[in-house]
């Protein structure tokens, strides 16, 4: 299942082993080498913060909120060693310049989509300039598309043109071969003998 970053926003935390509520997510934390979810920063939790919910002690996101087993699962950076290498990276996806491998400017992330089973970011929305939004077009990427990924920006890879070739010309039926015409049967009537 795919969902917007947007919907992930400060959803609760619900332990299954006791039942209770146990904070909220925050901010992602996204490893920018997969562009995957690898954590969430939480609040509200009984660690002080920064608190960290690592994405693969996530059970299920629903309606109801995040279900982890249990909230010994959330835990201070210092406990998080791999993770940290990530979150010295301080990667921010949303607002970052979009262009292709052309250099052609196409805008800035104003939303991007999630599966949530991976974790991993699947599509990006990108917000064009005001000049291109007034003919209405919006522009949706997804992840194959992405070439290259840095701090400052995406590149995606330009659409291909590819020479167009000649179009199938529909053969009229009732056309014969060296461009005669020919009527269909007509039925004569009586009053023309």
């Amino acid at each position: 299942m795919q969902v917007l970053d947007s919907r992930l926003a400060h959803l609760p935390i619900h332990s299954l082993r006791s039942g209770a509520s146990l904070g909220f997510i925050d901010d992602p934390i996204i490893d920018p080498r997969q562009l995957k979810i690898i954590a969430f920063y939480c609040s509200n939790t009984h660690i002080p913060e920064p608190a960290i919910l690592h994405s693969t002690d996530i059970r299920e996101i629903g309606n109801m909120g995040v279900i982890i087993d249990d909230e010994e699962v959330i835990m201070p950076p210092d406990d998080l060693v791999r993770t940290q290498q990530v979150m010295d990276y301080n990667f921010v996806l949303l607002d970052k310049l979009v262009i292709d491998t052309q250099k052609r400017r196409l805008g800035k992330i104003e939303s991007y989509s999630i599966d949530v089973s991976s974790f991993y970011i699947v599509k990006l929305n990108v917000r064009q300039s005001a000049f291109k939004n007034l003919w209405g077009s919006s522009l949706s990427i997804d992840r194959t598309q992405i070439v290259e990924v840095t701090d400052s920006k995406i590149v995606v890879q330009s659409p291909e043109i590819r020479e167009e070739s000649p179009q199938h010309i529909l053969q009229n039926p009732f056309r014969q071969h060296g461009g005669e015409t020919t009527q269909p049967n007509m039925i004569r009537s009586h009053q023309e003998d």
